[in-house]
């Protein structure tokens, strides 16, 4: 499932450069995750980073959207065409 960022979000932007797909944005009262973009930094990191880097906890995993590691690295791979994801790579998935 794709992140999301709840009521929690004070606009701080620390989230935004943290994205390695680009997949945040700022909206108008708070920040956005644009979820055909989130790949929960499968094949990136351990561990999705804009909830690492968020101080109020505002970036939370989206319960209505549900996807394999599988689909989440492909999103990845489409964003970051100029890396090779063979092999092992980081997931959340597999702590």
């Amino acid at each position: 499932m794709s992140y999301k960022i709840n009521e929690e979000c004070t606009s701080c932007g620390a989230c935004e450069p943290e994205c390695p797909n680009a997949a945040i944005s700022q909206g108008d009262t708070t920040y956005l995750i644009n979820s055909a973009l989130c790949s929960e930094c499968v094949g990136l990191h351990d561990t999705p980073q804009c909830a690492v880097t968020c101080p109020t906890e505002a970036c939370v995993a989206d319960p209505s959207k549900k996807e394999t590691e599988a689909e989440l690295l492909e999103k990845t791979k489409k964003a970051h065409p100029d890396k090779n994801f063979s092999g092992s790579f980081p997931s959340h998935f597999r702590k």
